[in-house]
């Protein structure tokens, strides 16, 4: 039997487990990236477990979310980074210079490398071959100490695509049907590998946009077979010798197959606020815009902004409503303005933005209350943006330049009808000839030692598992809370991620903002919610703060991937319970965990028993490796891997 391409990619780089889909596997991996907002985190575990140098084949990090430096805080971090980029032997991306998704496509991913990342829209390199995963920032510098990155091996779906994309429909429309059909959900457990002829259409940069926005299905990774595009692409970024043939074997096996006919595709959009929302854009026309953005790490480089570009030239964007332009890279901004992009975008009343993250999490350009804002980014989640009751569209760069022309929603198309509009199509430039100056590669540090500012604290370290847990239900939630729920990521929270005491103030506050003072009063508790518990972000403070308040376990009816790693990493015991179970328990009510945990997480006891208010009685259960489990008896990844350390085992044995 032949293998998928991401079977291959795996057997290369497997050094524990066997390929069965649920089962864990351990992978070695060649690079990883972090960014600002994770990475101050990671240095300061790596620090923690007493690594001099990273041993990836690369390691890089981005300062690129909170580039703006509203306050000392902000500066320091990016010192910090930088002095641990030259401290322990990593690439270092200055504020300003790009979106760390963006640049790395541009400088460093590879065909056929592993790349793990601490940001959860990793998987973007999938566009070109390499297989990339999103993980907590404690995994990352474990991989980057040498160690080997554990994940369940998922199934490997196949979605082929057929035909070709008609004018005005786009790569994020391919993305967005995806979503309309398997929501939010329906990627969990799996890598989405793209093939076809329809496939064979689409440029890097088209297909990047795909794998990007792969993480909102869930989906651990998603996957394109490298090819002439692939290569065309790489030669055009200098890296043509970093080509690599890579398909799947003809007869390899999947575990499901998805068909899109490309040629089928129309305008869509992602409505209020769900990325999974998804319908055609002509349902939702005439709906007023007061805000348009053009970026982000989905659809922020140069082929994504060059056609909203061409379509505002020689026009004026509505008098009522803003357009803001973000290149994903500074690469992308620079060539832009040389070709005198730039200008046009002004001239037609476009406020051009730095290549930063920022309006995506909140920081910077916030809707004005009770608008509407069409973004091409890709999460709308309630409250992301930075005020709580938004309306947050996610679109392609021509149905939001379409709107900023309009004023309202609109099909591009029918504005094109309306002003006479050719469509822009999809332009790759000759040669990808933007400077590297804001690109301080490893050789080249300008530190050798950590400088932390006064705002940057410990890690926090949790106790090994005990035999009780017990304690109120402190808060209970619905379905999809995603990390912006848990730690909010706007610029007045973002500034405290490296100090986790001061950061855990404000745990889950777009919940319930007497939450962290309830937990710092009960001393210890459980959190309770329902469906797909911690999408979004890859950021591990949504783990460690709740676990500094004193959480010491979670019941939910499932959990997403990334978060549920984290919980085990810091060591809270993560409980799957049913429907039922989720509807009888109220905040408020007295949870207790009957078996003696410590003894029963170790003995590899799946079904626990928990007693509510000394009144009833449900199953809970814990679906954990032997290796999850050592981590929650040990009190988390960090304490074990020092153990283990100290002990003589290396890293990549934890």
């Amino acid at each position: 039997m032949g293998q998928t391409l991401t079977e291959k990619i795996l057997s290369d780089h497997l050094v524990e487990g066997d390929l069965t889909p649920g089962e864990e596997i351990g992978i070695e991996i060649d690079q990883v990236l972090m960014q600002d907002t994770t990475g101050t985190m990671v240095w300061l575990q790596f620090e923690a477990l007493d690594l001099d140098e990273a041993q990836t084949e690369l390691a890089a990090q981005y300062c690129d979310h909170q580039t703006y430096q509203f306050d000392f805080k902000n500066t320091d971090d990016h010192r910090f980074l930088r002095s641990a980029a030259g401290t322990y032997g990593a690439h270092f991306s200055r504020p300003g210079n790009g979106i760390c998704h963006n640049v790395h496509k541009e400088n460093f991913a590879a065909p056929g490398k592993t790349l793990l990342g601490s940001d959860s829209h990793t998987p973007t390199p999938g566009g070109l071959g390499q297989l990339a995963i999103g993980a907590g920032g404690l995994d990352i510098a474990v991989a980057m100490g040498g160690g080997a990155y554990y994940v369940e091996m998922p199934e490997v779906v196949n979605v082929r695509l057929e035909g070709e994309l008609p004018e005005w429909s786009s790569a994020k429309d391919v993305i967005l049907e995806m979503l309309r059909r398997e929501t939010v959900k329906g990627g969990v457990g799996k890598v989405f590998e793209y093939t076809g002829p329809g496939a064979e259409s689409l440029t890097v940069p088209e297909r990047t946009t795909i794998t990007n926005m792969g993480t909102e299905l869930g989906a651990t990774s998603s996957l394109f077979e490298t090819d002439e595009k692939t290569k065309d692409y790489l030669e055009r970024q200098g890296r043509g010798d970093e080509y690599v043939e890579l398909t799947a074997d003809d007869d390899a096996e999947y575990a499901d197959e998805i068909v899109i006919d490309l040629s089928e595709l129309e305008p869509l959009i992602a409505c209020p606020s769900m990325p999974d929302n998804v319908v055609p854009v002509r349902e939702v026309a005439g709906e007023k815009v007061e805000q348009v953005l053009v970026g982000s790490c989905t659809n922020g480089g140069y082929e994504d902004v060059l056609p909203a570009a061409k379509m505002v030239k020689d026009q004026e964007v509505a008098k009522h409503l803003e357009m803001i332009v973000a290149p994903g890279s500074k690469q992308a901004g620079e060539m832009l303005a040389r070709e005198g992009w730039t200008a046009e975008m002004m001239a037609a009343g476009v406020n051009v933005s730095e290549a930063t993250c920022g309006p995506c999490i909140g920081i910077g350009h916030v809707p004005a209350s009770d608008s509407v804002s069409l973004r091409t980014f890709n999460r709308n989640f309630e409250g992301r943006s930075g005020i709580e009751d938004d309306n947050v569209y996610l679109c392609s760069p021509q149905v939001a330049a379409a709107a900023a022309l309009k004023g309202e929603i609109v099909d591009p198309r029918d504005l094109a009808d309306e002003l006479g509009l050719d469509a822009p199509g999809v332009e790759l430039p000759d040669k990808y000839d933007g400077s590297k100056t804001d690109l301080i590669y490893a050789e080249d540090a300008i530190d050798d030692e950590l400088i932390k500012g006064p705002n940057i604290g410990e890690v926090p370290l949790q106790d090994p598992l005990g035999s009780d847990i017990s304690g109120e239900t402190l808060l209970k939630m619905e379905d999809n809370i995603t990390t912006d729920h848990i730690i909010p990521a706007t610029s007045d929270i973002l500034k405290f991620r490296s100090n986790i005491e001061r950061l855990s103030d404000f745990t889950l506050s777009r919940v319930d903002e007497t939450f962290a003072q309830r937990a710092k009063e009960a001393g210890s508790g459980v959190l309770v919610a329902g469906e797909n518990y911690g999408q979004g972000s890859s950021r591990e403070h949504a783990a460690m703060c709740p676990m500094y308040l004193g959480i010491e376990a979670v019941l939910a009816q499932s959990f997403a991937r990334i978060h549920k790693a984290n919980l085990f990493n810091f060591g809270i015991v993560p409980l799957a319970i049913d429907e039922e179970t989720y509807e009888k328990i109220e905040q408020g009510d007295d949870v207790e965990i009957v078996d003696d945990v410590a003894d029963a997480v170790e003995s590899g006891q799946e079904e626990f028993t928990i007693r509510v208010n000394d009144d009833w009685e449900a199953t809970a259960n814990l679906h954990a490796s032997e290796r999850e489990r050592r981590i929650l008896t040990a009190g988390g990844k960090l304490p074990l891997t020092k153990q283990q350390a100290e002990g003589g085992a290396a890293p990549a044995d934890d």
